[in-house]
């Protein structure tokens, strides 16, 4: 069992064999840990930590405050019987990250794999192996990322990290239509449904299932209130598929061999990794630059000083 638990779904909690960490109550340093976390996949750049997570401060002061956040986070997470190397933290003089080979366990980094082993993989194509991790993985999402955090690079993840669990849910509920799993995929749709009532789609996928479960009557209704989220939310009608699949359940001659509806891996998610990508390297720049001004901008306050 790894010696560090970490959760960042819902609040922020870190527990070493079971019990809370201690030595961690620096909001400073606990974003900066979770920052590193979420961007474990690459060494970071001392300077653009420092403009990212103290902008408003100048590039001395900065980095002032992020030597201090790092003595903060290396002092809490230390073992006395780490050797060099074997830290949860890997710090140079120039730049800093999580050490690939540390003894973690950390919910982000688990909900992450299981979906990048389906990425682009129809639901009703997954095989029973796929559909179990992915429904344990859906657990671990108790709560939006860091609840309670408002700063820019989290709000940016924790959207990325909303479509990722809703692109599994769908995944789920398609892979429990071309098993016959209607109620375990209905179970999946409300969850879609309580964080986006207007999800269209979704609204149709669960008249699928209520119908091909018995219930023609609540896919009836499932139909009403798909139109008033609609109206509602963005006073649009329902698309013309979802006035077909109503109409056909409402004549009784739905097709039950019909194939589950493609979702994820065909339609518009399946866009979601590439663009992902393109804005976490826009983002990346947009923090150089940053970077960059912020010294420059200093350079010419000293000059100015000076005169």
């Amino acid at each position: 069992m790894p010696s560090l638990k970490i959760r960042l779904f819902g609040k922020f909690s870190i527990h070493r064999e079971g019990q809370p960490l201690k030595g961690l109550d620096s909001g400073r340093a606990q974003e900066l840990f979770c920052y590193l976390l979420l961007h474990r996949d690459r060494p970071h750049p001392r300077e653009t930590l420092a403009s990212l997570l103290w902008e408003a401060s100048s590039s001395a002061q900065a980095k002032k405050y992020l030597r201090q956040a790092i003595w903060q986070l290396q002092n809490a997470l230390a073992r006395p019987t780490d050797k060099d190397g074997e830290g949860v933290l890997l710090v140079e003089p120039e730049w800093i990250c999580i050490n690939p080979h540390a003894d973690v366990w950390l919910d982000v980094a688990i909900f992450e794999d299981a979906f990048t082993m389906v990425r682009g993989l129809p639901g009703d194509e997954m095989d029973a192996d796929q559909a179990r991790a992915l429904n344990l993985v859906v657990q671990l999402y108790h709560g939006d990322l860091l609840e309670g955090w408002y700063q820019d690079w989290c709000l940016y993840e924790r959207e990325r990290l909303q479509n990722i669990w809703l692109a599994i849910l769908e995944k789920l509920m398609a892979y429990s239509e071309s098993h016959d799993a209607y109620e375990e995929g209905m179970v999946h749709g409300r969850c879609v449904l309580r964080f986006d009532r207007a999800h269209e789609r979704t609204h149709r996928r669960m008249m699928r299932l209520q119908y091909l479960a018995g219930d023609r009557t609540a896919a009836l209704r499932q139909y009403k209130r798909c139109c008033t989220a609609l109206d509602e939310e963005l006073n649009v009608k329902p698309a013309k598929r979802t006035e077909s699949l109503y109409q056909l359940i409402l004549d009784d001659s739905y097709d039950r061999t019909t194939p589950p509806e493609k979702s994820v891996g065909t339609g518009e998610h399946a866009l979601l990794p590439n663009v992902v990508s393109r804005l976490n390297q826009l983002r990346r720049m947009l923090t150089d630059v940053k970077s960059h001004v912020s010294q420059d901008l200093e350079t010419i306050e000293q000059a100015l000083d000076k005169q």
